[in-house]
């Protein structure tokens, strides 16, 4: 990445983003106290929360320079992938509403990474392209998430990702 779009990113106001979650085992020791999980301990949605807040932590460490929350991630990685889309379909896509989406964007629009512009037709809805410093902090993030990509299936296990991938995409879609 050049020294211009480092020095652009060095201006963002964030600190890499912490869910606060720290991923600990289950009754792990804090301080040398055991923490009762009770019934958290046996469900399914607590460890992928805590499941997630790892991954978000680690992918954080990875990208810290860019200050770029994995969710700006997916949105710049959809905006970069479908140049032009329609704000309300990039709210679909990613499952954000309105409210959530909008300041997500008029951050990275703030940053210097996606522009907006007005659809000719309809006034109301606008489109979203990546600028070149856009571009370039999404090339620079997909290598880096390539890396925590590999890391997460060394964890996980070649033979156990399919089956992972279409449980988590079947919980996604019927939890709708």
């Amino acid at each position: 990445m050049s020294t211009a779009g480092m020095a652009h990113l060095s201006r963002a106001s964030r600190k890499p983003a912490s869910s606060g979650i720290r991923a600990r085992k289950p009754g792990g020791a804090d301080a040398g106290h055991r923490v009762d999980f009770g019934p958290l301990d046996d469900w399914l949605g607590f460890h992928l929360r805590m499941a997630q807040a790892a991954s978000f932590q680690a992918f954080a460490r990875l990208t810290q320079e860019f200050d770029v929350r994995p969710g700006r991630f997916a949105l710049l990685m959809l905006i970069g992938r479908n140049p032009g889309l329609r704000q309300t379909a990039l709210s679909r896509a990613i499952g954000l509403d309105k409210s959530t989406l909008t300041p997500a964007l008029a951050d990275l629009k703030r940053r210097g990474l996606i522009e907006r512009r007005r659809d000719a037709q309809d006034k109301r809805a606008a489109h979203v392209f990546l600028t070149r410093a856009g571009e370039g902090v999404l090339q620079e993030m997909v290598r880096r998430a390539a890396q925590h990509e590999a890391n997460i299936d060394r964890i996980v296990g070649k033979d156990n990702k399919p089956r992972l991938m279409s449980l988590l995409r079947r919980i996604a879609s019927e939890l709708d």
